[in-house]
């Protein structure tokens, strides 16, 4: 016989005898079920102990444990340097489905109803290489769409929104990653200081829903219509053939330091939730207090129950985990590349065909892994937004003050084609999310306009935030009247929103950066929950030129499979599913080590041919030029190709709205064309 698995149907389920609660806890010696009345959620009715079997896990069934019961738990265990018992506290259970507030920082776990018919309405699937990831915040995406009813604003149910999917639809991308949205709450300093943490990474548990995104008429119906709705948003997202990502936070939780508040696993089992030293110091490789030990296995087990749960009972699409590398740190705190965790995120076959993103990196010792996550696993590429920023605006500075921009094409080059030297042979392009800017840090109109962080108003003096932004405000700090730096900047936009969509790799886009929004200098916008980083829909027209660029470069993403390889190529050899890449000088002749490598060739052109595996052959060139005065490129001689068709100039301040029968420039190889300054021209070669 099979041993049964102790540490299964952990949380509760409903069985023929009442509800059924399982509690892991190794080191508690007793645990009590609280069970509130529904007319005084702070008045315990009845308390139910629960009795300790194989595992580590506590039980108990009782018929009060039903749909709309609120619990929690109360923990008693020894005394220790890494214990934190205290059996007076009311605790949330890790597993449950549904948290409410009871109190101003009180919480209690809701039984909840989770009954709901997807009336067959499946996943997209979305492959890796047609994947266009829009990063954005569920409130701050339609809270000022007027096109919205208002009691439907800033919620799950808005964003599901015809109007909300219509636009995401219009622009181009494939799948919304949404900000986090498991219950969380806000740090205590935030709260002493009158502000909130709109980011939401903070989490008090691992499967319920943040309550406060959901329409004011579902909070007020209660958990049950929570969670109706965020499965009605997957589901209409869904039939409008857009995935979901969530962007979870399991490296650490609300729970702070030691002196921060005990809502959950602290007081459930301090000892094996959190790493700590054996004088009872916890290690903090997350910076945010505390961080989860993922070398128990029940821990681990815990992370890969949530994802189940999100993956199969809520249909999500994919995972961008925050701060991944902690959850890769073994039982002596390293990073360990085959940790069992990462191995079985990606292997786990309940979570097959979903997409796994790690954040690459934490704060602790040997915290930066890019490049260095598992087979399986596809990685946020900070690299990829170095590069760029360093080639068309911090270079561009370089230049502007001292001649030099200190570093030439080369490097930039081994981006565009998918960060070979990052990413190993076996995991291909589609392992680098590529990203200029995203959640943290500058927007992209801000990486144009602010050569510093402007963070007074986040309360630290502006210390918080990166000081090392990569950015170039082309000769004034902030907002001007200057119409020749205003262009200068929107250029600088176009060419970093191109590079990055015209890049092998899965590109994310800000939501916000498509039109240009700004947080007026602001690059860690964490704790507003305001105008500052709620998305404008009253756009200048300048902002609508952009937004008509950004939907322009996803169309032609789409339609030229040479863009979009699925692995590297390799030396004289044909790759089904790569693009061949010819690289040459502005004379069209083919690159030389010396201009690979030499600071002041930032002139380059590729040719890039699709392996057909899928899709036709196709083949594109690209022309780059990072220098500030105009230039005369001679077109390559390539074999098989007859003609250039010009398909997109960022010298243009919007694309040029062709007709599909209309026929485009046309020119033959070897013909000289002047390209504007810092600009890309992407053209089809046919």
């Amino acid at each position: 016989m099979i041993a049964a698995d102790p540490l299964a149907r952990l949380g509760v389920r409903q069985t023929s005898h009442g509800g059924e609660i399982r509690v892991w806890s190794e080191n508690a010696t007793s645990i009590e079920l609280c069970l509130y009345d529904h007319k005084d959620p702070n008045w315990v009715f009845k308390t139910v102990p629960l009795t300790r079997g194989d595992g580590g896990v506590w039980s108990r069934r009782s018929r009060s444990l039903s749909p709309g019961r609120r619990y929690s738990l109360r923990v008693d265990g020894p005394e220790g340097p890494t214990h934190a018992f205290d059996p007076s506290l009311p605790l949330l259970d890790p597993y449950a489905r549904a948290i409410a507030r009871s109190g101003r920082e009180q919480f209690r776990s809701v039984v909840v109803d989770e009954e709901f018919n997807w009336n067959g309405v499946g996943k997209p699937n979305t492959p890796l290489d047609h994947t266009v990831i829009y990063e954005g915040h569920v409130k701050g995406i339609s809270r000022l769409n007027t096109r919205i009813p208002e009691h439907l604003r800033g919620s799950y149910a808005g964003l599901a929104h015809d109007t909300t999917i219509g636009y995401l639809k219009s622009l181009g991308v494939t799948a919304v990653e949404l900000l986090p949205v498991h219950a969380f709450t806000s740090e205590q300093r935030l709260q002493k200081q009158g502000l909130v943490n709109y980011w939401g990474y903070n989490t008090l548990g691992f499967f319920a829903p943040h309550a406060a995104y959901a329409s004011k008429q579902a909070q007020a119906e209660g958990p049950d219509a929570v969670l109706r709705e965020f499965k009605g948003m997957v589901k209409l997202l869904h039939e409008a053939g857009l995935e979901v990502i969530l962007d979870v936070v399991y490296n650490h939780t609300a729970e702070e330091g030691r002196l921060g508040p005990t809502t959950s696993l602290r007081g459930i089992d301090n000892a094996s939730y959190y790493r700590q030293t054996s004088r009872g110091d916890y290690i903090d490789v997350t910076g945010c207090g505390n961080s989860v030990n993922t070398s128990v296995p029940a821990v681990s087990r815990m992370v890969l129950d949530s994802l189940r749960y999100w993956a199969n009972e809520v249909q999500i699409d994919g995972f961008r985990f925050d701060l991944a590398a902690t959850l890769g740190r073994n039982a002596d705190h390293y990073y360990d590349h085959a940790h069992p965790l990462l191995e079985a995120i990606v292997h786990d076959p309940a979570l097959a065909d979903v997409k796994m993103i790690a954040e690459p990196w934490d704060v602790g010792m040997g915290g930066w892994q890019t490049g260095n996550f598992p087979d399986g696993w596809s990685e946020w590429n900070d690299r990829f937004r170095d590069r760029m920023r360093k080639f068309w605006l911090r270079d561009v500075k370089s230049i502007r003050e001292n001649g030099s921009p200190g570093d030439g094409v080369g490097m930039l080059a081994t981006r565009i084609a998918g960060s070979s030297n990052t990413f190993a042979q076996n995991r291909g392009p589609l392992a680098s999310i590529d990203f200029v800017t995203a959640h943290d840090g500058f927007t992209l109109a801000d990486l144009t306009a602010y050569n510093i962080k402007h963070n007074v108003g986040n309360g630290e003096n502006n210390r918080d935030g990166s000081d090392d932004n990569m950015s170039y405000n082309h000769g004034i700090e902030g907002p001007t009247s200057s119409r020749t730096i205003e262009q200068t900047r929107r250029r600088a936009m176009r060419n970093l929103m191109g590079t990055l969509l015209l890049s092998a790799g899965v590109p994310m886009i800000t939501a916000g950066d498509e039109f240009g929004r700004s947080q007026k200098g602001n690059n860690n916008a964490y704790c507003h929950d305001s105008e500052l980083t709620w998305l404008s829909w009253d756009r200048r027209t300048w902002q609508k030129e952009l937004w008509r660029t950004t939907q322009h470069l996803l169309r032609l993403r789409r339609e030229n499979p040479a863009l979009r390889p699925v692995r590297y190529g390799v030396f004289g050899e044909r790759m089904p599913g790569a693009s061949q890449m010819d690289w040459y000088d502005l004379h069209g002749e083919s690159m030389s080590v010396a201009e690979w490598n030499a600071p002041e060739n930032r002139t380059l052109q590729y040719v890039a041919a699709s392996t057909p595996e899928h899709e036709e052959f196709n083949r594109i060139l690209l022309v780059i030029h990072g220098v500030e005065s105009p230039v005369e490129v001679t077109l390559p001689l390539h074999e098989g190709v007859e003609h250039y068709e010009l398909l997109w100039d960022s010298a243009q301040e919007a694309p040029p709205q062709h007709h599909h029968d209309e026929v485009l420039p046309r020119y033959a190889p070897g013909s000289v064309i002047e390209v504007s300054p810092t600009s890309l021209q992407l053209f089809r070669a046919r």
